[in-house]
């Protein structure tokens, strides 16, 4: 079909593209068929910039189909699985070892609990999945929902009732949608603004989320029942979400206090949109008119203002609506305080009917629990007078999803960097006359603090903040007036206030203290939880001893009421230390803050901060990856980011998301009953060396190789991917003069996932397992034997070295790199390096080829991939080279002509960055 459309609107572009991908194919067969590369690269030279940019957008088209493909074939397993569990009537969830039935089925066959002692764990568990706006998706909303829509047709399509107009009919939509596609820019021409990102955000959550929780949540509940001879209770949450998108400012000047409020005021609104609608519904069904508990007697009695006398549920729900539309009022007068909303008649049109009735005299709804609890009594009523079937519908499920959801969509949580924090502390302590806090030591820092915290007067008066009498900078008035905004966004609008690059106990004092000034305390049961974020290798060390320092301070422990959240960053600890230490360095910092909070009887909720990459931490098997987690690190609490194109992959339809929600659930219940094995001694021991030599080699080449920098920039399109793509709202770098050190571990992966060398991910491994001694050796297969944490690190490492193409990462180095400078030597050395790894690698497995279970999900879609991915690598290589070597845009020798040409060619590059992203399925 894609070929049809193309060959009618561009049939000489639709040829060069079949030209390519012969060779491509050609190729995949025969990796070292040296021939087909030569062509494949001798096409990409000869190509104009518009013939170029014509097939790579051909090719960037074909892989996002492959994708919708592929999603489709995952829902026709998913169901084929589920069918499965039908024909035994064993419940609804599917009958694979990672969801919750086959985890319960594991657990009792292993004698490893009882059905009791799972159900009580499974209905305490708590897991919230924390969406992010990071940089990772490459493609545009509005292409997103069209590859949506041919999934949902190609499974049209596999019905076997059709009748033969309605297939016709099927496959025209899928023409259709192809050529609509094409027609489309598929090229964000700006970058997305906070607010736009959160309303992505929020997208998900209305158009997938709102209706898959519930859903799943039933058939949790029925395979409770079945498995376990318990109902779920209906406000059991095992599930839960978090945004960062608009609270997010750790380096994006864009996101202000301005830019969170208004997110907030649009959650809300939304949510209460969303509840209406719900309630609509629910006023339909409940048109019941006998037969009332006395709690639901006297409930209806309080509403006054109701045509509904007899309809006594209708009556309550009547003026739950009408309190929902005077929420929503609220929240459009203030996002019209803010300059940015809009009049009340177009978001109100067709929400009121007779029964709502007057609304202006009701208070709007500002905690979920106020429309939790009438609810909860009506549906104790209906199950108490003989109506539970109506009560375990609807009902059941707008409560579940007031559990989940609330009244704000998703709590925000707020990341910002500690330096800033810092800074604001200078400020004060000058403006107080008390000397520059910047200078003191950290002992100092906690005496001015733990004092200042037990101190009941303000530090300063608002009013002066506001008029800046007290003379701060912009930066400090900013960070004092995202406090100053917290404090004033309302119950369940926040989650926790994320401290990134966290490194000592004052700077988790310093948050709480700046909350303190704005009324954020535990007295009045408003303050944000502070949560440090440890991301170096120095600072995953250190972790344990500034918990242990915290938990020290007189009166911490009554504020936080017995409960710790602490960040663990993957990211930027791989891209500081490489990925075994990191790794390493993750474990032991988990296990020792663990038991430094086991010591203090504190409850430790770890929150961890992964990408979609295996260099972000990223883990296809997710089951699997959470199983690995040091022993008595999760005891039933797990938070964890979704990114990008994470989110897509993992919550893009109700289906999916359903199923992603089954593994999270099911995966964390099994690790509560798992019987870790510890590592020995002797194990230790030589992670430990592992971990040294591999941060050795890492950072020899990284930070002390002076090649390594004009390398990186020069081989890879790491330049071009700040400057062209406009995917987020945030800049590439914290710092825009620093180099490696302060760029983002997302460009940082994104440019090595692009030329297909995946650097980031595996340099340093190769040193760290190399063992001459026979002795260590034995103990590396050995641990890879029967260490489930040491396995599952090999084996995604074996996935990304699998994913590595030596000959396509030197065609960049040909084309590209300084051949004056040695560069080019430098990446014969990284290739070497390379191939090392892969030996050593291999070494540890035992194997003659990867073969590990993350490299055979790959392979089936690899094959498919590798032709068009081959080709398009080939083409990015030429066109950063003519661009590059174009004159630039303010240069004399340039002209409209020239421009014009340069122009069309970043599009191609654009293009082409975005097909290998969907043909690696990730990018940061």
């Amino acid at each position: 079909m894609l070929a049809e459309v193309v060959r009618r609107d561009s049939p000489h572009v639709q040829d060069l593209y079949t030209q390519l991908r012969k060779h491509g194919m050609d190729r995949a067969t025969d990796p070292n068929n040296s021939k087909s590369f030569k062509k494949m690269q001798k096409i990409a030279y000869d190509l104009s910039p518009q013939d170029t940019l014509g097939v790579m957008r051909i090719f960037s088209l074909a892989l996002n189909l492959v994708n919708a493909a592929e999603v489709h074939h995952r829902l026709r397993v998913m169901r084929e699985h589920e069918l499965a569990s039908a024909a035994e009537h064993v419940g609804p969830l599917p009958m694979t070892d990672d969801s919750v039935r086959g985890t319960v089925d594991a657990i009792i066959e292993a004698g490893d609990g009882t059905a009791d002692e799972i159900f009580k764990k499974l209905s305490t568990q708590k897991v919230e999945i924390v969406l992010t706006a990071h940089p990772t998706e490459v493609n545009r909303k509005t292409l997103l929902r069209k590859y949506r829509k041919v999934a949902e047709t190609l499974g049209v399509l596999d019905r076997s009732d059709l009748h033969p107009y309605e297939r016709e009919e099927a496959q025209t939509t899928l023409k259709r949608l192809i050529a609509a596609i094409w027609g489309s820019d598929e090229i964000r021409r700006q970058k997305p603004t906070p607010q736009q990102e959160a309303a992505g955000g929020n997208a998900v959550i209305e158009s997938v989320l709102w209706d898959a929780v519930p859903a799943y949540l039933r058939k949790l509940d029925a395979q409770c029942r079945v498995s376990l001879g318990k109902p779920l209770p209906v406000d059991c949450n095992p599930i839960k979400f978090g945004s960062w998108i608009g609270g997010d400012r750790d380096g994006n000047p864009n996101v202000t206090p301005e830019v969170t409020r208004e997110v907030v005021a649009h959650q809300r609104l939304r949510a209460a949109r969303l509840l209406l609608g719900d309630l609509n519904e629910l006023y339909n069904e409940l048109a019941i008119s006998s037969r009332f508990s006395p709690e639901m007697e006297e409930l209806a009695a309080s509403v006054t203002e109701s045509f509904d006398k007899i309809e006594k549920y209708r009556r309550v729900v009547g003026h739950l609506r009408k309190r929902l539309v005077k929420t929503m009022n609220t929240c459009e007068a203030v996002l019209q305080g803010l300059n940015r909303g809009t009049t009340t008649n177009s978001e109100f049109s067709g929400s009121s009917d007779r029964n709502l009735g007057n609304w202006e005299d009701v208070e709007p709804i500002t905690k979920s629990e106020e429309l939790i609890e009438p609810l909860r009594v009506m549906h104790n009523s209906l199950i108490s007078t003989g109506f539970g079937l109506v009560a375990d519908g609807r009902l059941s499920d707008i409560l579940r999803r007031l559990s989940v959801f609330g009244m704000t969509l998703v709590p925000l949580d707020i990341r910002e960097e500690s330096t800033r924090h810092t800074l604001t502390m200078d400020a004060l302590t000058r403006y107080l006359g008390v000397g520059s806090y910047k200078e003191w030591d950290e002992e100092a820092r906690i005496n001015f603090l733990q004092s200042e915290l037990t101190n009941k007067r303000p530090m300063f008066r608002t009013r002066d903040m506001e008029q800046n009498i007290m003379g701060f900078d912009d930066d400090v008035l900013k960070t004092l007036r995202t406090f100053q905004a917290a404090s004033e966004l309302g119950p369940e609008s926040l989650g926790a206030y994320v401290i990134s690059q966290a490194q000592t106990a004052s700077d988790v004092l310093a948050v709480m203290l700046l909350q303190k000034q704005f009324g954020m305390t535990p007295e009045n049961g408003n303050m944000m939880r502070v949560v440090p974020l440890f991301e170096t290798l120095n600072d995953l060390t250190n972790a344990p001893v500034v918990l242990n320092t915290l938990f020290g301070v007189t009166g911490y422990l009554g504020a936080v009421k017995g409960k710790q959240e602490v960040m663990v960053g993957y990211s930027d600890s791989a891209k500081d230390a490489g990925r075994l230490a990191a790794c390493w360095a993750q474990y032991t910092a988990q296990e020792s803050m663990a038991k430094v909070a086991e010591e203090n009887n504190i409850e430790l909720t770890f929150f961890h901060g992964k990408g979609g990459t295996v260099g972000r931490g990223g883990n296809p098997a997710l089951y699997r990856a959470i199983l690995s987690h040091p022993p008595n690190t999760i005891n039933g609490r797990f938070r964890v980011t979704e990114q990008g194109e994470m989110i897509t992959q993992n919550f893009g339809s109700p289906a999916i998301a359903e199923r992603s929600l089954d593994i999270y659930t099911a995966a964390v219940l099994r690790e509560a009953f798992t019987k870790h094995v510890e590592p020995t001694d002797s194990w230790r021991q030589q992670m430990q060396r592992i971990s040294d030599v591999s941060c050795e080699a890492y950072r020899q080449l990284v930070r002390e190789e002076p090649r390594f920098v004009p390398y990186f920039r020069q081989a890879t399109p790491e330049l071009e991917l700040g400057q062209l793509l406009n995917i987020g709202s945030r800049p590439a770098k914290r710092n825009p003069k620093g180099g490696i050190e302060s760029l983002r571990a997302i460009p940082w992966t994104f440019a090595w996932t692009q030329t297909r060398l995946h650097l980031s991910a595996w340099l340093g491994v190769g040193e760290g397992l190399s063992a001459e001694d026979e002795k260590d050796q034995a103990e590396l297969k050995e641990m890879y034997q029967n260490w489930p944490w040491f396995r599952e690190t090999i084996d995604l490492v074996s996935m990304i070295l699998s994913k590595t193409d030596f000959s396509i990462s030197e065609n960049y180095d040909h084309l590209l790199v300084d051949k004056k400078e040695h560069l080019n030597k430098l990446g014969d050395e990284v290739r070497a390096k390379m191939v090392k790894t892969r030996q050593a690698v291999l070494d540890v497995t035992g194997s003659e080829d990867f073969a590990g279970p993350h490299v055979q999900l790959l392979r089936a879609s690899t094959k498919i991939r590798n032709p068009y991915v081959d080709s398009i690598n080939c083409v990015q290589a030429e066109l950063l080279k003519e661009i590059r070597g174009m004159p630039g845009d303010d240069d004399e020798k340039n002209t409209p002509e020239l421009q014009e040409i340069k122009n069309v060619r970043k599009d191609a590059l654009v293009v082409s960055i975005s097909g290998i992203a969907q043909g690696m399925r990730n990018s940061g």
